[in-house]
């Protein structure tokens, strides 16, 4: 009964991950939050195993969802496609670098520092706000960018910057990159593709590299926790697959006003209860 009962709570928090992951609402903001309020009955390392494995689930989703996009051996594409393809890839890779290098060096400082209830809301309400006042800017904008592939070098670099902001809790890393994309041009579905896309070897390596510590450390894993990581996983990748083709759908249509306001509200809510609780 045990067992079920922490599954139940690994498929909940990995319906999160799978929403928060993509959306730009900040994941890391809302796993602190679960966290909180739905404790898996697990040891401290399991739980930051937890937290990387189940992003893995939601990088799978995109791989799935743009195989053909991101694929340069596909023999549906003809040669001027192919060079299309591996161009794009090599952009990311360039935007990759940024964040990846400061995340190297200061990831456990910044793990201290900022990953708490606090930092987190301020990070929400402080990008909650930025969203509207961009996106208002942008209102009637003619975009520089219109597909992902208009990307230059430069470009890519910039968005790149942009990504190393999303190393603070609470910020978001979908967030941070689209935003910082549209504040340079990008259009709405060319910012999200790109955030997307560059999740994959970002997240890939943190995952890598967060597996690798546990692995130094002498970490270990009972058959609950082994259950518990596979069910979150799973969620995650499921929910993704959803989300990504809704956000996807959703930035043709609409502006990203509404989820700056999401982040404000719920920020506020994190502050009034930290307050209240420490």
């Amino acid at each position: 009964m045990e067992t079920f009962i922490e599954i139940l709570k690994a498929i909940f928090i990995g319906i999160i991950q799978g929403i928060t992951e993509w959306l730009p609402v900040s994941s890391t903001g809302h796993m602190i939050i679960a966290n909180e309020f739905i404790k898996l009955n697990v040891s401290d390392g399991c739980w930051e195993l937890f937290e990387v494995i189940a992003q893995l689930g939601s990088i799978l989703a995109v791989i799935i969802v743009f195989f053909d996009k991101l694929n340069p051996f596909s023999k549906n594409k003809s040669p001027e496609l192919k060079k299309q393809t591996w161009s794009l890839w090599f952009k990311v890779i360039v935007a990759v670098l940024p964040a990846a290098i400061i995340g190297i060096l200061f990831e456990d400082w910044l793990d201290k520092t900022f990953y708490h209830f606090i930092p987190v809301a301020i990070a929400l309400v402080v990008y909650g706000i930025l969203f509207i006042v961009i996106e208002r800017i942008n209102k009637n904008r003619k975009m520089k960018y219109e597909s992902v592939y208009d990307i230059d070098y430069p470009t890519a670099l910039k968005i790149g910057c942009f990504q190393v902001l999303s190393l603070i809790p609470g910020t978001s890393r979908s967030g941070s990159t689209i935003l910082g994309a549209s504040t340079i041009g990008v259009s709405r579905t060319a910012s999200a593709e790109f955030s997307f896309f560059l999740a994959i070897p970002v997240m890939l390596g943190a995952s890598a590299l967060k597996v690798l510590k546990f692995i130094l450390d002498g970490g270990a894993l009972t058959g609950t926790e082994i259950i518990v990581l596979i069910s979150g996983t799973i969620t995650a990748f499921a929910v993704s697959l959803v989300v990504i083709k809704f956000l996807m759908s959703f930035v043709k249509r609409h502006s990203f006003e509404s989820f700056g306001w999401y982040r404000i509200a719920l920020g506020a809510i994190l502050i009034i209860y930290a307050l209240i609780k420490y």
